[in-house]
């Protein structure tokens, strides 16, 4: 399948944290066209394996999403929310959305009209608790289909901008599962000696549980981590900010020095051109987890510049993407037996 193609599929499946089971069985099987083996676990976490001799290198991308909860049906029908990971209230209302009760349920985010609002109201940003949820439904219908804790995704709209650029919702991380999809394709003309495995991890949003579990059950002698950083955009730092079209690598006191290394020197081989930015404790990324699994893992960390991170129409380059894979495909065919003395010398 070509990338475009699986990020636009891959993006509209259902995922929320704790809720993966649809997006890991459509990932499982994406998997499953180039891995000797792929599994589900009991997490929702999708682990697809590539055999080989050499040591265990496993690559991360987690596959669940931000979204909502229903935390309190009104007397009239209207649903009232909670978060599932970190949205911003402020993109919600207008927003089309799709409530999973006993039926799928499709909903309009609204708030109180401007002409209804006090001086004070005038004054704030609309929070979260003033906003709700209308299905066009009867209060009695609403309250037999819909419950407390039923999740609320957001509205999906894969749009294709310029200059090759793509825009919806879920690119959070969803894009590095696509990468680690391209990537398996480039492996089958190449030569490894790894053993490879590929982990769409779950519940990355909520505290990177898929990705603690995954990798204390596959015990890699390495890994890498993919995830997304932050894109210039206007109004944003742009010391905090990176190009949207080239790769990312990360460095800091989680990634292992040795390892960054390797992962330059294959960029520099292949004629990939990455940035760099720098994490000076945690990373935010599934790597906090996965570098602490059983004894330590040695780490590095690669991602994708996005904007409008955490919405419903966040922004990437397809090149920057296509690269990446190459990268992570050329990293994977170049870990070989010597690395593990290395990393400790």
């Amino acid at each position: 399948m070509e990338m475009k193609a699986f990020l636009q599929e891959v993006t509209a499946k259902r995922g929320l944290p704790g809720d993966e089971g649809p997006v890991a069985q459509w990932v499982a099987e994406r998997f499953g066209e180039y891995c000797d083996e792929v599994k589900i676990d009991a997490m929702h976490s999708v682990v697809g394996r590539i055999k080989g001799d050499g040591p265990r290198l496993a690559f991360l991308a987690h596959l669940d999403e931000v979204g909502l909860m229903v935390i309190k049906v009104e007397d009239d029908g209207s649903l009232r929310l909670g978060q599932v990971g970190g949205i911003d209230p402020r993109i919600l209302p207008g927003m089309r959305l799709t409530v999973f009760g006993k039926e799928t349920l499709p909903g309009i985010v609204g708030a109180k009209a401007p002409h209804l609002l006090s001086e004070e109201e005038r004054g704030r940003a609309q929070k979260l608790e003033d906003m709700y949820v209308d299905l066009g439904l009867p209060a009695e219908k609403v309250k037999e289909l819909v419950r407390v804790g039923d999740q609320v995704q957001l509205e999906h709209r894969f749009v294709e901008l310029k200059n090759g650029r793509v825009a919806a919702k879920t690119l959070d991380d969803r894009c590095c599962v696509a990468i680690l999809y391209r990537a398996m394709e480039h492996l089958k003309g190449l030569k490894h000696q790894a053993d490879l495995y590929f982990i769409a991890s779950s519940q990355e949003e909520v505290g990177g549980r898929g990705a603690m579990t995954s990798a204390y059950n596959a015990e890699p002698d390495m890994a890498m981590v993919l995830d997304v950083g932050f894109a210039h955009q206007p109004g944003c730092d742009r010391e905090s900010t990176l190009d949207m079209g080239k790769p990312l690598i990360t460095l800091g006191p989680y990634l292992n020095p040795v390892l960054t290394g390797k992962l330059e020197e294959v960029a520099g081989r292949i004629k990939v051109e990455v940035q760099k930015e720098v994490a000076p404790r945690g990373t935010g990324t599934d790597t906090d987890e996965v570098a602490a699994s059983r004894s330590g893992v040695p780490c590095v960390l690669i991602g994708i510049p996005v904007k409008n991170m955490h919405t419903a129409v966040e922004v990437l380059d397809m090149n920057a993407l296509e690269e990446a894979a190459r990268l992570v495909a050329h990293f994977a065919a170049a870990c070989e037996a010597s690395w593990e003395e290395e990393l400790w010398n």
